[in-house]
């Protein structure tokens, strides 16, 4: 094995890069002859489930973790940024104590960390968060300030380990803003992510499946090079094992030379979640991909870091800063054998064509009595209304999507609506009364955390809901089978999940409640999980799930928006963005014309090397370009639902925010 490490700029032709490179852990293989180059001036993503060694890349570029085999060609640790997955952030540090810590590692003097910190918390809209405590931070602004801090001691390589996991959209939005402006200075950005409409937006992409790259290259050239043909189907098609759901549609994957289904239609246009989809099917077909195993180990067994979502949640404290040593001791664990993979499904798939048994019954006509109410209710927390005069209810048969940026209240809602907190005004109920244990029972949780037990075995914490529910055995899906009698913290997050989702119902719940259900997970398990979601509200069930993956809110029959409390919206993705407009602008000087139109207080965001910019109309775009001597196209396009979102927000944060005070955007309520 050959690793090179070059002086600061002195990159030179070999540029920054890997080729070849395997990592073992014990028996485990994390990666299996990886190459990949990262461009200066450019963001690369690299994607993939829990265990698909996304982690394991990004370590070996910050020179942390030594490959068996391959040439590794990077630059000394004192001139990376790196972003750890649990945000790097100290919790029992200030954000000004975060800053100082870090500076003084890099040996940066006293007045350099003032003067680059402050620029980076102005630019990061922190500047007013310098003296709270990182614990007391919402999701997106610790991640923010995890950014802040890989790129205080300005490095030439900055490695972020899924930045926006967990994080809501408009952070999202906000982080990317970050990220892709380092990149217009020059900066070469590898960041793994598990978000694909965020990957879209990157120059180049790499896929990561079980250690093996299935797809490297631009966004387009990744969707053009899929073999065979990706077919929507009709709405009534059953699921197979090449097909998956988007939305309220079915897409199937037909191998090369195939006769395509007598009822699907070709996709002209699929997207990038479309595509990499399709890629691990026809890998999986080809029997390519590594029988399944351990998690990426640097990272197994990870669950999403606690966040500080709502006011109920705003006393825990976020993980403190994980280091090689702890994260060593969990490499360990992946060593036993366990299969801790995320796999694709709950339960194995019909072949293609044929029909799920099930024992579900039909969906029950529309406009049954609702199964979950809330009326006009309101849950204060001091001075602040984490919920503010909210009426919302589930019907059964349907998917209702609760959305809204970190702090809007969103948990807060839930745990009023399922009785685990009392609402300060207004009512709520649970299948017509007030909720109360025998409600309760007749639902289905699944909390951020997931909920289980991780100190006791698969099977002792379906044995405890069995009890708790009045029920039989509960019978676990056969991929769980052979870790029955494993420790649930030993089996990985895809399987805990799994589980998560088996004991959710075991009992045949008539109302299912889901908070941040695939967070973290790859798109074709995400799609196996939104089917099972699917096949619950087929037979009469309510769901109500809340998500910060906007394509996939898009699968919910009705789309409920809050920001800062409040609900400002109800209905469908059309309803939610018909009065938003949007623009793509190209142009060959898109660094110039990304940093004109921010410059103008524009909101931009990039797509590859497009600028899309919501809510602005074309000719105040072309005016800001033309006064920066860019020539670029301009052109209207649909507005997404993040972009609505944002917008939305940041209208709605702007009319919460006292008289004479602006709210910076980012800022939302612990």
């Amino acid at each position: 094995m050959m690793q090179r490490r070059m002086p600061r700029g002195g990159a030179g032709a070999a540029g920054i890069a890997v080729d070849g490179v395997t990592v073992d852990f014990g028996a485990t293989r994390a990666l299996d002859g990886v190459s990949l180059e990262v461009p200066r001036g450019e963001v690369t993503a690299v994607v993939g489930g829990d265990g698909a060694g996304k982690s394991t890349l990004l370590r070996v570029f910050a020179n942390r973790v030594r490959p068996g085999t391959g040439s590794v060609s990077t630059l000394p640790r004192e001139h990376i940024g790196y972003q750890p997955a649990t945000s790097g952030v100290w919790a029992n540090l200030s954000v000004r104590q975060n800053l100082e810590f870090v500076g003084r590692s890099y040996g940066m003097s006293a007045r350099d960390i003032r003067s680059r910190g402050g620029e980076l918390l102005e630019r990061a809209a922190l500047a007013d968060a310098r003296d709270r405590l990182g614990r007391a931070l919402s999701g997106g602004m610790r991640q923010k300030l995890g950014f802040v801090l890989a790129m205080l001691h300005s490095p030439e390589l900055v490695l972020l380990d899924e930045p926006s996991t967990g994080v809501d959209p408009v952070s999202r939005v906000e982080l990317w803003r970050l990220i892709s402006g380092i990149a217009t200075d020059g900066t070469a950005v590898l960041m793994a992510t598990t978000y694909l409409d965020e990957a879209q937006r990157a120059a180049s992409v790499l896929a990561l499946d079980g250690g093996r790259a299935i797809a490297d290259g631009a966004p387009d050239a990744i969707i053009a090079g899929v073999p065979g043909t990706i077919v929507e189907l009709p709405d009534d098609a059953s699921a197979g094992p090449t097909s998956w759901r988007r939305g309220i549609r079915r897409h199937a994957w037909v191998a090369p030379g195939a006769a395509e289904p007598a009822d699907g239609t070709p996709i002209e246009a699929p997207d990038l979640e479309d595509a990499l989809i399709a890629l691990t099917v026809a890998s999986a077909s080809a029997g390519r991909v590594a029988p399944e195993r351990s998690d990426d180990a640097p990272s197994a067994g990870r669950v999403a870091p606690e966040r500080s979502d709502d006011a109920p949640s705003a006393g825990r404290v976020a993980p403190e800063r994980s280091d090689d040593a702890y994260r060593d001791q969990r490499n360990q664990r992946t060593s036993r054998g366990l299969d801790t993979r995320a796999p694709s499904s709950l339960a194995p798939r019909p072949a293609e064509g044929e029909r799920a048994p099930s024992s579900l019954a039909p969906r029950p006509a529309e406009g049954g009595a609702p199964v979950a109410a809330a009326r006009h209710v309101t849950r204060r927390f001091g001075g602040d209304s984490a919920v503010d005069d909210v009426s919302l209810d589930v019907r059964p048969g349907e998917i209702l999507g609760l959305i809204g940026a970190n702090g809007a209240g969103k948990t807060t809602f839930l745990r009023m609506l399922i009785g685990l907190e009392r609402p300060d005004e207004g009512e709520v109920r649970l299948f017509g009364t007030p909720p109360d244990d025998a409600a309760r029972r007749r639902m289905g949780y699944v909390p951020q955390g997931l909920g289980l037990f991780r100190t006791i075995t698969v099977a002792q914490n379906a044995e405890f809901a069995a009890r708790v529910y009045g029920t039989g055995p509960i019978a676990l899906p056969p991929s769980l089978a052979d870790v029955s009698a494993a420790v649930v913290n030993d089996i990985g997050l895809g399987r805990q999940r799994q589980l998560a989702f088996a004991l959710a119902l075991g009992h045949e719940p008539e109302l299912l409640v889901l908070d941040e259900p695939t967070s973290g997970v790859d798109p074709l398990a995400r799609a196996r999980l939104w089917d099972v979601i699917h096949e619950q509200a087929s037979a009469g069930r309510g769901v109500i799930v809340t998500t910060h993956y906007l394509q996939e809110a898009e699968q919910c029959t009705r789309l409920a928006l809050m920001a800062h409390g409040r609900l400002l919206g109800v209905g469908s993705v059309a309803d939610l963005t018909s009065g938003t407009s949007a623009v793509l602008v190209r142009s060959d000087a898109w660094q110039q014309a990304f940093t004109a139109l921010g410059d103008a207080g524009l909101p931009t965001m990039l797509s590859g090397r497009d600028i899309r910019v919501a809510g602005v109309p074309g000719d105040r775009v072309r005016e800001v370009l033309a006064a920066a001597d860019v020539a670029a196209s301009v052109d209207p396009v649909e507005p997404t639902l993040e972009e609505t979102m944002v917008l939305l927000d940041r209208d709605a944060a702007a009319a919460a925010a006292p008289a004479g005070a602006s709210a910076a955007p980012g800022e939302h309520a612990a």
